[in-house]
Parts: C-alpha cells; structure tokens; sequence
C-alpha cells in the first residue's frame, strides 16, 4: 500500500478509482460531504472502496468531530454539539462532561461503524488561547490543558469503545494560530517553554492512542524554516521526543493553503521529515496519480505502526446503549 491516504471525488467510484485503488492502494481513503448522501449510499461506497482495493485493507477515514465538523449530517444522521460546549459543561458538571464526552465519542463511533468506515478525525487536543483562528474556534475543548486533556480521553474512549479508531490533532498543537491554516501559514512565537507547558499536555497525556495528525503551523522558536509537517526537528525532538507519540502519524491535508511548492513535492516533503502518511484530500484523480508517483510503499516503522493500529480495532464491537448517551446529552442540553 501507498505511504498516503486520498480522497476520492464523489458518491460512487468512477471507472478510474476502481483502477486506481486496484492497483496502486493507497493506506487509507478519506470521504468527505461530498462523497455522502445517506447511510445506504454511504455503505455502498465504502464497500466498494474495500472490493476494489483488495487484497490491500485501506483504513477508511472521515471528519467526524461534532459541531461545525461533521461530514455525516443531519437528517440522515444525528446532530452532536462542538467540544466547546462539552468543555463549558465540565466547569459546571465535571462528571456529567466526562460522560457526555464519552457519549459523543460512542454515538460517533455507532454511526461510523454502520457506514463501513474505520478511522474518526477526532479528538482536537488544541489548547485554545486568545485570538484562536475561527478554524479551530469551538472545536476545541478549553483554554485549560487539563481539561482537554480529560475530556480528548473520553471522546477517544468512546471510539474505541465502538471500535473505532481516533486520530489525535493537531500535533504539536494548533491552539495558538490566528491564520486559518487552510488559507495562510500560521506562525507562533511562543517559546518551547511556553508550548511545553500548555500546548504540548494534552497530547503527552494521549500518546498511546494509535493515531495522529500534524499541524501546518511554523513554531519560529523551533523551526524557523519549515512549518511542524515539513520538519524534522518538530517531529523527531517534539512529537516523537517531548511528547512521546509513537503512533501512525498522517499530515494534515497537503492541498491546505499554509504550504508551498506542487502536491507531489509537499507529499514527499512531509515523508522525509517523519511522518508515515502523506493526506491529500482533494478527491481529484489526478492528484491521487501524482501522490501515487511521488510516495513509497508503507513501509519500515510506517508500516510497524499502521499494523499496530489495526490492532486497536476490535474483532467484534460492543453493543452499546445509544438512547442513553443521547438521553444523557439531552439533559444536559447539549442537543434539543
């Protein structure tokens, strides 16, 4: 399989997709809004995404976080509240948080596991702070390490409780940019002191968990060159070092604005400075072609962490009680 995970353009597989994913598989395929319709087109896509693909076993991914970032909507599916809301409730209620946390993750999870799909984009570990990029915005828990930290764990918990695997984002964390990374690179200039200090521990906190997404963020103090996905040094000293992440580690999606240079270029860019998967979303067919020049065979310590994240996966999910994670999260108003 391809060191990458892409994005495919629509609700069925066009003729060049299947002959893509049959010949060159890429480790994972990542949908979108608009690659969904309703939970019967949904199953058939990501059945077909396996079919075609196989022998290779791509993970399949989505971004399923609540609030704003939710690729699976309502009606077809359930409406869930942004983590901000989760983090006001915990200054109020901290055990009912932690439950409706835990809910939020499980009830994701439900509706994920129906639809075929293995890997939720969430938690968001960034640490808000003043000025916080609308991009971010109330996808994060709190302003308060602790808290996010708490509460990135229950939201993980209930994945998996599901079987369904969580990605931890945005390493080293995104809580500091002012820039929408999609249209600009963001700088920071806190000082490693300062980052480890807030911005780093909810991640440290959470660095057994099997997966991990990058930040397209330049931190000055660290790596004056070269934004966190691009560099070396931010993730051999930082996210595998200071914080302890030896998990599958995927860029954020390498069509966002923040970086420089053609696709491919940015694709073998993010691989030689440490990460195990290159994301490019764009759904294009061309542009999976191109990645698919680009990049190598998952292989070596990519491949040792890709196989030990499939065995986070379950051979048989538990059965949960949804009514009552949703009867929970309609007490404490955080759905109508």
């Amino acid at each position: 399989m391809l060191a990458a995970v892409l994005g495919i353009e629509g609700t069925v597989l066009s003729p060049g997709e299947r002959s893509f994913l049959r010949d060159t598989p890429p480790a994972g395929v990542i949908l979108f809004a608009r690659n969904v319709i309703d939970p019967a087109q949904l199953r058939a896509l990501t059945d077909a995404i396996r079919a075609a693909s196989a022998p290779a076993r791509p993970l399949v991914f989505v971004d399923q976080e609540g609030g704003r970032v939710m690729r699976l909507k309502p009606p077809a599916w359930r409406s869930l509240p942004a983590m901000a809301r989760i983090g006001l409730l915990y200054g109020q209620d901290q055990e009912a948080a932690v439950r409706a946390a835990r809910g939020v993750g499980r009830l994701i999870g439900t509706d994920l596991a129906e639809a075929g799909i293995d890997v939720a984009c969430a938690p968001v570990l960034d640490v808000a702070a003043p000025g916080l990029t609308e991009a971010i915005g109330t996808r994060a828990f709190s302003s308060d390490p602790e808290v996010v930290a708490v509460l990135g764990r229950a939201v993980a918990d209930g994945l998996l409780d599901v079987g369904i695997l969580p990605v931890i984002k945005h390493l080293p964390g995104h809580g500091r940019a002012l820039v929408d990374s999609h249209v600009g690179l963001p700088v920071v200039d806190a000082t490693p002191a300062e980052l480890a200090e807030r911005d780093y521990r909810p991640f440290q906190a959470l660095n057994d968990l099997p997966i991990g997404m990058t930040a397209h963020i330049l931190f000055r103090a660290i790596d004056p060159d070269q934004p966190a996905t691009m560099s070396c040094r931010i993730i051999a000293e930082v996210i595998r070092g200071r914080i302890g992440f030896d998990g599958l580690l995927l860029s954020d999606d390498l069509g966002m604005g923040a970086l420089t240079g053609d696709l491919p270029s940015r694709a073998t860019a993010c691989l030689e400075a440490g990460c195990d998967l290159a994301l490019a979303c764009s759904g294009r067919i061309e542009d999976a072609q191109a990645v698919a020049r680009s990049v190598p065979a998952l292989d070596g310590d990519g491949a040792v962490r890709y196989a030990r994240a499939l065995t986070w996966c379950p051979s048989e999910r538990a059965t949960i009680d949804v009514a009552a994670d949703e009867h929970h999260l309609q007490a404490t108003q955080l759905v109508a």
